[in-house]
């Protein structure tokens, strides 16, 4: 039996009981309603039809909680039975009890068989229910198995495909390595080979370099000799040069300085007079100005020493410092006394 037919035995179950409850409900009503109303004062006639309804519904929570735990595999303990069977006691005694009030035993019969019918359909639908939930958990259980079989094969069929996968990739993956080392060899001689055609070329290369750049060397070592000695030869015509015009120089500056010497002789010579008692002739004059303005005397000492005039002294003293603007000093002054 597959799930399918269990869930339409189910609905089958359900639906019959259903039908047992609302048929035995429907006549338990209209049975004891009467009842009710016999044993309820007139003015409360109304709620005759309260009493079967309660027991009534007692009976529907029960047939539905009952199934619904016999469908979950649940034990409700005792209550539930108590219940169940207070149920089922209350509505058998209220629909036989007109009758068995009246002596009716017919009556007592009839009006039990929905009363029973509903207790038995409670108690047998129960008992279903718990046997169905039993069988479902049974084949679910299978079906769990089944489930997990399959589920091992496709993980065994995956594991050897895979493994399959795993040793064809791995020759796959030898084969190209070969393939690639072979090809990597033959790669590697033809370099081996195109190096050592390289080399040779580079050697043979860098002899002939080597060779013009020793003859390179040669010649700038040549030409550097050659501007040493070139150099050397200019040094020396240098050094002789510098040391004639050092000796030039020197000789010069010792002539100046015999020149300085004997001019300071001739100045201190002519200064050492004295102040003149009378006016010397102009070129003695002349002398002692200049004497006197090298010597950075004043203008009237010089004067005093020579005997001429303050003015003419003046005037030799712009001449000695030279032109004023390119025109001689004292052109008219010669002569002043």
């Amino acid at each position: 039996m597959n799930g399918v037919q269990i869930r339409s035995a189910e609905r089958a179950l359900s639906v019959g009981t259903w039908l047992i409850v609302a048929g035995a409900m429907l006549y338990s009503i209209l049975t004891v309603t009467p009842l009710a109303a016999e044993h309820t004062p007139d003015k409360w006639d109304w709620t005759a039809p309260i009493l079967p309804l309660v027991v009534d519904a007692a009976v529907v929570i029960v047939v539905r909680l009952d199934a619904v735990l016999a469908r979950l595999g649940g034990n409700g303990g005792r209550w539930p039975i108590a219940l169940r069977w207070m149920t089922g006691c209350m509505t058998l005694a209220l629909n036989v009890a007109d009758s068995a009030l009246k002596g009716d035993l017919v009556g007592v019969a009839v009006h039990a068989v929905a009363p029973l019918l509903l207790i038995v359909t409670a108690e047998t639908g129960l008992a279903y229910r718990r046997a169905i939930t039993a069988a479902v958990l049974v084949l679910e259980a299978k079906q769990q198995a089944e489930r997990e079989a399959r589920e091992r094969a496709a993980v065994e069929r995956r594991d050897e495909a895979a493994r399959r996968a795993r040793e064809e990739r791995e020759h796959t993956a030898a084969l190209a390595r070969e393939q690639r080392e072979h090809e990597a060899r033959m790669v590697r001689e033809q370099a081996e080979r195109e190096a050592a055609v390289r080399r040779e070329e580079r050697e043979s290369e860098q002899a002939r370099e080597r060779a013009e750049r020793e003859q390179r060397e040669r010649v700038d070592r040549e030409r550097e000799q050659r501007e040493r000695d070139r150099e050397r030869r200019e040094r020396v015509a240098a050094e002789h040069a510098e040391r004639e015009q050092r000796e030039r120089a020197e000789r010069e500056s010792r002539e100046q300085a015999e020149r300085e010497e004997r001019a300071a002789r001739e100045r201190a010579a002519l200064l050492s007079a004295g102040p003149a008692t009378d006016k010397l002739p102009e070129d003695d004059a002349r002398a002692i100005v200049a004497a006197a303005r090298a010597e950075g005397m004043s203008v009237r000492t010089a004067a005093e020493l020579c005997g001429w005039s303050v003015g003419w002294v003046s005037t030799r003293y712009a001449e000695l410092r030279g032109p004023v603007n390119g025109v001689p000093v004292g052109l008219a002054g010669t002569g002043h006394s």
